[in-house]
């Protein structure tokens, strides 16, 4: 018997159940959820660090899904209660991709969720054979948090890849814990990206807090005014969006810097 009640602890299981055609076995989701708008209107009953338990007790799932270390007090609890608890703990687009086909054979749609995973696998091929055809590749900095200045955890650096960009910092890409990934203003100084890309994971980002930084003002991204936002909502979810919309806006940000640079 296949799991027909299910909370969703964070938004890319849900929209991977949905995509699945399987939306109707999702009875709680994250309040963060925004994909797709339709499940926004099923009980809300987490944030990404904390949980109401009474809430979730009240629609009786047989399966609590959840992400990563940062959810481990949560899902003690709810294992503690009694609650069947799956924990992903995808970090690279491969492991993205590997999460979809894993939830597709839990709850029983293996098929569903293969096609799903190979359609996207794809698309990011479609954008990466496109962002071969760029004149160069630049340099770039994705900035996922301002203060302390935290670099892209390894699924965003990848996907700056495909869309034809080179992280400034491939050496930080295997450090899945957010201290692990902080630098110091004077090390992104150092590596002059020619463009900075911000995700502030659910703040929208600020330009001139970017500009200001002591000793910014020469490096290349910030001298010709290449600062850009990718939406965290697009971006720092390790789901189906950061593998469409997310890469999607990162190429149209390459192609665009390159493309500028070409006619100037």
């Amino acid at each position: 018997m296949y799991p027909k009640r299910i909370v969703c602890l964070t938004e890319e299981t849900t929209e991977t159940l949905y995509l699945l055609g399987e939306g109707d076995r999702v009875v709680g989701i994250s309040g963060y959820t925004v994909r797709p708008p339709e499940a926004r209107q099923k009980p809300k009953v987490s944030s990404f660090l904390h949980a109401r338990c009474e809430k979730i007790e009240a629609l009786k799932p047989d399966l609590i899904l959840a992400f990563s270390d940062l959810q481990a007090d949560i899902t003690t609890d709810l294992v503690k209660r009694g609650y069947p608890v799956f924990t992903f703990n995808q970090r690279s687009v491969a492991e993205i991709l590997q999460m979809i086909r894993v939830l597709g054979g839990i709850v029983g749609v293996p098929d569903k969720a293969d096609v799903l995973a190979t359609t996207l696998e794809r698309g990011l091929d479609d954008i990466r054979e496109k962002a071969a055809k760029l004149p160069w590749r630049p340099k770039v900095f994705f900035e996922e948090w301002y203060d302390p200045l935290i670099s892209g955890i390894r699924w965003t650096e990848e996907l700056v890849e495909i869309a034809g960009g080179d992280p400034i910092f491939p050496e930080l890409k295997d450090a899945g814990l957010a201290k692990d990934r902080i630098v110091t203003g004077d090390r992104v100084i150092e590596r002059a990206p020619d463009v900075i890309i911000g995700s502030w994971c659910g703040k929208p980002v600020r330009k001139e807090r970017i500009t200001a930084r002591p000793g910014w003002q020469d490096v290349p991204a910030v001298k010709q005014g290449r600062i850009y936002e990718v939406k965290s909502t697009y971006i720092l979810q390790p789901g189906p969006a950061a593998l469409t919309e997310g890469v999607r806006q990162l190429h149209a940000i390459v192609e665009q810097v390159t493309a500028h640079t070409i006619r100037g």
